[in-house]
């Protein structure tokens, strides 16, 4: 679920969640958005590890808030921790140096997130019925869910080029010139690239399967926000995902005074120009709301308004 920042994505990635939880399901709801409005929305602390949300017995909600600070640190310690193991110990200065410096790389947040986004949804789909991402505003989402193909390529290219090394590395050993440690580390580095491919190609695979998994846009009813709509919607179609529906959130009403009732007019000539551009992609709208959306009875409202 993505959309333009501030159209309320939490809160409808949230009220499906909890509807879905209520009817009975197993259901984990991810922001990967920095915001953390997930935690601020439910009234209560939301952090990067799991946390239940509510108890729908059969059914219940857990969420998670990936701290992108937290978790690139993360990354990194065991990317150091992995390379400090394999590498000649008289390198080791030259791993940290490398890494101090990538911590702040441009796209190492975004790999980092990844590769968490991966791991949860591989521990997801095993453990929940439902998995709900929430994402963060349109730019990075798009960035976000093309990146499976490019880390996965990328690997695809390490093990490649660790294939062509093996074969040297084989006929060098043949010959007398390769240790049994330099074997065992060059087979736990495959291994490590393997379980990697293996994590991106399974969540290219769910974000591409149609029958598995749907992307739900969220927009207000003006003119940015549409046309941000519409072009996240044709990335996304290129991307191989699937675009299961529109939300439209915050729709003014048409007769509660002459304000509202303008802007009512001028929000209808922004839907059809949605409709125009995306004629077969299904659109829900919801009202605009006396009163935020926070807690879990004004979710349960808004669950009914979405169903």
């Amino acid at each position: 679920m993505g959309g333009k920042g501030g159209v309320g994505k939490t809160s409808v990635a949230s009220a499906v969640a909890l509807a879905q939880a209520r009817a009975g399901r197993r259901v984990l709801v991810v922001s990967t958005d920095p915001a953390h409005n997930l935690g601020h929305l439910w009234q209560r602390t939301v952090g990067d590890d799991v946390a239940r949300l509510a108890d729908e017995a059969p059914g219940h909600l857990d969420g998670v808030e990936i701290d992108p600070e937290r978790t690139t640190a993360a990354h990194l310690s065991a990317v150091r921790a992995t390379l400090r193991r394999l590498m000649p110990e008289h390198l080791g200065g030259e791993v940290d140096r490398h890494l101090d410096l990538a911590r702040d790389a441009p796209g190492m947040h975004e790999a980092a997130i990844l590769e968490r986004v991966a791991d949860l949804v591989q521990r997801g789909t095993a453990a929940y019925d439902l998995v709900v991402l929430d994402t963060a505003p349109s730019g990075h989402t798009a960035r976000l869910l093309s990146l499976p193909e490019t880390m996965g390529a990328w690997t695809d290219g390490l093990l490649r080029r660790r294939d062509r090394s093996d074969r040297l590395g084989a006929a060098a050993q043949m010959l007398g010139g390769r240790g049994e440690a330099t074997a065992r580390r060059d087979a736990e580095i495959r291994s490590v690239l393997t379980r990697r491919r293996e994590r991106f190609a399974h969540l290219r695979d769910v974000l591409t399967d149609h029958e598995a998994c749907t992307f739900v846009v969220v927009l207000a009813a003006e003119r940015l926000p549409v046309l941000e709509t519409v072009e996240l919607t044709r990335r996304l179609t290129g991307l191989g995902v699937a675009v299961g529906g529109l939300v439209v959130n915050k729709r003014s009403p048409a007769d509660a005074g002459e304000l509202l009732a303008a802007r009512h007019a001028a929000e209808a000539s922004h839907l059809a120009t949605l409709r125009t551009e995306l004629p077969d992609v299904p659109m829900r709208e919801v009202p605009l709301l006396a009163r935020d959306v926070v807690g879990r009875e004004a979710l349960e409202r808004l669950g009914d308004l979405l169903a």
